[in-house]
């Protein structure tokens, strides 16, 4: 019978259950613990596979640039990081209020680390993230265009709670990707939350957005709601050796290095 009992948790997807079940049965003084007691155990292994399973697919669909998360963010290096701006960034009310995030600041400063530490804690807390460098954004945007299927690719990324855009305005805007980010941009507005990681400060925006009807939506609708984090200092580049081949999953130091 526990034989059968454990094939049918299995065949109804329920494998940490039936797991856990079989090594119960192993336990000598199992019998004495309260059915409900045994039972209950057993809910919860099953629900925490199943949210472990759900954030590692979230992790994955977002394809963060870096691992990284908020515990482990620097905050003894002077750069001008607010440690109360990041705590209230960490609890995730900005998310819930569909506000944004400006991260500004010259190169190696941790700009892309501290996007997906915010991006990595917004998928523990069981939003949906996406992480794009602009420039291949609107590169798969004019592609799917040519597919005829730019409006699907934009409903998806309507929907998603929290879009992370590294590399912000790294080049001019053409007349095709200002009419693609401003439809992206007021998709979102008022209804999820985006991530801007940019070395280009806001007052030079209007130039790479290239029209000033565009670029005046554009920052009415992602500055004006937004959390600023105005980075400043030399870059934290040298202070960290190159990641090794056995450095395990999950970073436990904040690794800058990448961000551009």
């Amino acid at each position: 019978m526990l034989q059968q009992t454990i094939e049918k948790l299995h065949a109804m997807k329920l494998g940490a259950m039936a797991d856990a079940l079989r090594a119960q049965m192993t336990q000598p003084d199992i019998e004495a613990m309260p059915f409900a007691e045994r039972f209950a155990m057993l809910v919860d292994l099953q629900q925490s596979a199943v949210l472990s399973a759900q954030l590692k697919q979230r992790l994955k669909r977002a394809g963060m640039r870096q691992t990284a998360c908020v515990e482990n963010l620097d905050l003894r290096t002077p750069r001008n990081l607010d440690r109360g701006t990041i705590h209230t960034l960490a609890t995730g009310q900005w998310i819930r209020r569909n506000l944004n995030v400006l991260v500004l600041g010259p190169a190696g400063i941790g700009k892309s680390w501290i996007s997906c530490a915010l991006g990595n804690q917004a998928a523990r807390d069981g939003h949906s993230v996406i992480y794009k460098r602009l420039s291949r954004l609107l590169d798969d945007l004019a592609v799917a265009r040519l597919h005829g299927r730019q409006a699907r690719a934009l409903t998806n990324l309507a929907r998603t709670r929290v879009l992370i855009l590294d590399d912000w305005l790294m080049q001019k805007l053409t007349a095709e990707q200002r009419r693609d980010l401003m439809e992206l941009i007021d998709d979102r507005h008022g209804r999820a939350s985006t991530i801007i990681a940019t070395q280009l400060p806001v007052d030079r925006w209007h130039d790479m957005i290239g029209d000033p009807t565009y670029a005046d939506a554009l920052l009415d609708r992602l500055v004006h709601n937004a959390y600023r984090l105005d980075l400043k200092g030399k870059t934290m580049r040298p202070r960290f050796a190159p990641a090794t081949d056995d450095q395990p999953d999950g970073v436990t130091d904040e690794r800058p290095a990448m961000d551009g």
